[in-house]
């Protein structure tokens, strides 16, 4: 059995972990990131791939930036689609801001890269991870490396693990508010290394339901199209895939889409959930574990950066000895931003789906909110905002 001592254990090595940890260590807070997964697996996780500026910003301050700055892609703005019909929103000219295309397959690498020359140990392969007296003052972490049990005592511990992570599970379930809403369909997507059938991203709704044309890079592509709860993966091939993208895309895209071998293909299902209770004692929750949008607007990862901003801020103001205020009022400051962009993600989601019970009025609602939103500055000011982040 091996005992030793930290100051904040933080679970799992996804971002929010991660940034999390090098916040932390920039301000001289020890801290060790615990992984079930090996580094190849985390490293090599196909996700989202929009930054907000408040992702961009961590980054920025971190001094991680080189390599984002050189290679991500800035987007001045995005497209909705229905039909025929194609509606730029000019965020930049709507907001003064843009976003940055960057995947987090990408970012997540740069932190772990970074983690040596900041001192920030990462234990992948960290298995049996159990949390414990987390409404202490001595709370614990055990798990299982390399044949040898572990303990790390410390004075907190951040759940950053996950919707299926431990942490959320070792909060009592007298305790537990959560909210939770499941989509009828799933999205199923394909990166393939062709260039993008678009400059800027193209949200499409259609007879046929939902699609989306976005890039990783002017190289390397990243569509979606909505399939049916429980659709199975092998019922689709490649070329019935791009098959249904051309006929969803080349018509209103200015590139057309170009066909090639997938370098990943799955199934995503679609939810909105969130986990009110992100406190319990001594133990946090930041990111997945704490709530989960549809991928609509591309909220999840940009949600993990602001829940780590706040958690961070506060953990340093401890250390400060500026108190615990900002540890108790984590959970508000973390859920106003969360609820907003939980609307966001699941307004979009409605605008841009076909719903295996819409009736033709509902339809044409949506073929009229998008003819309106076309032609009101005021709408596309509020899909902008919302789109390239709230304020923190």
């Amino acid at each position: 059995m091996s005992l030793r001592r930290t100051q904040v254990a933080i679970i799992g090595s996804g971002p929010a972990g991660l940034l999390l940890g090098h916040l932390l260590k920039a301000e001289g807070i020890d801290c060790t990131v615990l992984e079930r997964q090996p580094r190849a697996h985390v490293e090599s996780r196909i996700r989202a791939g929009v930054l907000e500026t408040v992702t961009t910003d961590l980054m920025h301050r971190l001094g991680l930036d080189e390599r984002m700055n050189r290679e991500a892609m800035v987007e001045d703005g995005f497209n909705l689609a229905d039909g025929d019909l194609l509606v730029r929103i000019d965020i930049k000219a709507l907001t003064g801001k843009t976003v940055v295309v960057y995947g987090q397959t990408e970012l997540t690498r740069d932190l772990i890269a970074a983690a040596a020359q900041r001192d920030l140990e990462i234990v992948f392969e960290a298995s049996d991870l159990a949390l414990h007296d987390t409404d202490s003052d001595h709370p614990s972490v055990t798990y299982v490396s390399g044949g040898v049990a572990h303990t790390i005592e410390c004075d907190f511990i951040a759940g950053c693990d996950g919707f299926h992570g431990p942490s959320r599970r070792a909060i009592p379930t007298d305790l537990v508010r959560e909210y939770s809403h499941e989509y009828p369909f799933g999205w199923l997507g394909i990166l393939a290394d062709v260039p993008p059938c678009h400059d800027e991203l193209i949200y499409a709704n259609g007879p046929r339901g939902f699609a989306l044309a976005s890039m990783r890079s002017p190289t390397r592509s990243r569509y979606y199209i909505q399939v049916p709860q429980g659709e199975s993966l092998a019922s689709w091939s490649e070329e019935r895939l791009w098959d249904e993208l051309e006929g969803r895309f080349n018509g209103i895209s200015h590139h057309g889409v170009t066909r090639g071998p997938a370098l990943e293909m799955s199934i995503a299902p679609l939810r909105s959930y969130v986990f009110e209770t992100m406190r319990h004692g001594r133990l946090f929750l930041a990111g997945d574990a704490a709530h989960i949008v549809p991928p609509t607007g591309a909220k999840g990862l940009n949600l993990a950066a602001s829940d780590v901003t706040y958690l961070a801020d506060a953990l340093i103001g401890h250390y400060d000895q500026r108190g615990e205020a900002g540890l108790l009022d984590y959970p508000q400051r973390a859920l106003a931003r969360i609820w907003k962009s939980e609307r966001f993600s699941w307004s979009l989601t409605r605008l841009m789906h076909s719903f295996p019970d819409q009736a033709p009025f509902e339809r044409r609602m949506q073929m009229a909110e998008l003819e309106y939103l076309a032609s009101s500055q005021a709408m596309q000011t509020v899909i902008a905002e919302n789109y390239i982040g709230l304020p923190l």
